[in-house]
């Protein structure tokens, strides 16, 4: 696995103590793009068209935020709607403006089939209000495909949904919550066979 140094944006990481920050693109341009690492040109992150990625971003689009470098926030994006490949990179953090989560306090409020590109979660009613939870995803790397799964019950509070659990003799944690009409999705890059592999990113809900 690749080193990260200080000017560069591999991952988003996971909190075990904070839920990770969302926020979306302002409108303040049509298009914001990201920003290359340190490690692609010593001189980035930095507003030099040089360090101009073709990637974008559009006004509205989700994020997950992890560290700051300057000017910069290091932010995670995966549509829920296609099967684009995960943009992790460097964005202005005047682009951004937070995203406060749902209170999602009825049950009903998680229980549904969620969607993103790489997989689904399935949250139905469980035992003595817990809710049952139930995912795969997959990451494909060229002819290769490596999955992980999740198969447990857990108990909302204060707006979370969160477990411990057992995957490939790893103890695997996941937390979620509800912005919208989305369910956002973290783990701690432990539930899968390959470190590739994340239950991390949007997913919308399908009848």
């Amino acid at each position: 696995m690749t080193d990260e140094g200080p000017g560069d944006c591999l991952g988003v990481g996971f909190d075990a103590a904070h839920p990770v920050p969302i926020a979306k693109i302002i409108a303040d341009r049509a298009e914001v793009h990201f920003i290359k690492n340190a490690s692609a040109d010593p001189a980035c992150p930095d507003d030099s068209d040089s360090c101009l990625q073709a990637d974008y971003l559009m006004p509205g689009d989700p994020v997950l935020v992890g560290k700051t470098r300057g000017d910069y926030r290091c932010v995670s994006y995966q549509s829920a709607a296609d099967r684009a490949p995960r943009r992790i990179g460097w964005l202005p953090s005047a682009s951004l403006t937070p995203v406060m989560p749902a209170a999602a306090s009825s049950l009903a409020d998680w229980i549904g089939r969620w969607v993103d590109a790489d997989g689904q979660i399935i949250i139905s009613k469980g035992r003595r209000g817990n809710l049952g939870i139930e995912g795969e995803t997959v990451y494909r790397a060229g002819a290769e495909a490596h999955s992980g799964a999740i198969r447990t019950e857990a108990k909302p509070a204060h707006g979370l949904l969160s477990f411990f659990m057992m995957a490939d003799a790893r103890s695997c944690a996941v937390r979620m919550q509800r912005i919208a009409n989305v369910l956002v999705v973290e783990d701690d890059g432990r539930c899968g066979a390959a470190p590739q592999v994340t239950f991390t990113g949007f997913y919308r809900r399908k009848d």
